[in-house]
């Protein structure tokens, strides 16, 4: 697919009365739509996503939500029209999708309801391994990503409503961007990609998300063996915990002229 060819499906025209003129003219807004996830020919979820890369989104959803712990679990990835992908695992791996499916809405309900983030994180920390020690970003090399960020946001500059995610070398070179109408599917779509790549390390690379960060992004890094994690946006206190826990580096209100460090902290 060309990025011409991805930027359609990814956006929509419609007609919109300009206030307080009353002109009617045309606008581009994110497309937002279905995404049916077939494991072994069964029904195993359905996703609210941005059509494009959508092999990548469900591969790095896998992954990130523990189904496969690399790229050969999987023997075969396919889509089957416009809102549907078909998954088959190799030889000796198998889903329980009861349990993957119930941890992934419990998970997401937390941040909803203000489950007690001690508990919920206790539950992912069973899963996370801590990131090795790593030294800070240099500030010059943060503040650059933002721009190098908005410049490859194209299906954003047409609609203004929809969320990035960019990967970059931890010199600040970039690597990939990938755009949706979720937070979390961007970051999958990202991780989808990297794994698509033969023998690409992520234990070097920085992940610059253009919203908030909660603590499903920090989750999904982590599994990803991500070091650094920073946003545009501002990190909820349950992220900064989980980021603090595993030693992940997180930047938050990133700009070409300051951020925040909110992990790790020097303690004084």
């Amino acid at each position: 697919m060309t990025a011409a060819e991805n930027s359609e499906r990814c956006t929509a025209k419609i007609n919109v009365i300009r206030r307080p003129s009353g002109v009617v003219e045309p606008d581009i807004v994110a497309v937002e739509g279905p995404l049916e996830i077939l494991v072994e020919d069964s029904p195993f979820a359905i996703t609210m996503r941005t059509p494009g890369n959508d092999i990548e989104l469900v591969t790095g959803f896998l992954f990130s939500e523990g189904c496969v712990e690399e790229i050969e679990d999987i023997s075969a990835i396919e889509a089957i029209g416009k809102n549907s992908v078909h998954v088959r695992f190799a030889s000796g791996i198998s889903l329980d999708a009861d349990r993957v499916m119930s941890a992934h809405r419990s998970r997401y309900a937390s941040s909803a309801c203000g489950v007690c983030s001690r508990e919920t994180i206790d539950q992912l920390m069973d899963n996370l391994k801590p990131m090795a020690p790593t030294e800070p970003v240099d500030s010059k090399i943060l503040q650059s990503l933002p721009t190098l960020m908005r410049v490859a946001q194209k299906a954003f500059e047409e609609t203004g409503g929809i969320h990035a995610a960019a990967l970059f070398d931890i010199k600040g070179d970039f690597i990939v961007l990938r755009e949706d109408i979720g937070r979390h599917n961007a970051v999958d779509k990202v991780i989808g990609w990297c794994l698509s790549q033969d023998d690409f390390e992520l234990e070097s690379t920085i992940l610059l998300v253009s919203g908030r960060i909660g603590f499903e992004i920090v989750q999904k890094a982590a599994v990803a063996r991500i070091p650094v994690l920073a946003a545009i946006g501002a990190p909820s206190s349950m992220a900064v915990e989980l980021a603090l826990s595993i030693g992940m580096q997180m930047y938050g209100f990133l700009s070409d002229s300051r951020c925040n460090q909110y992990s790790p902290l020097v303690r004084g």
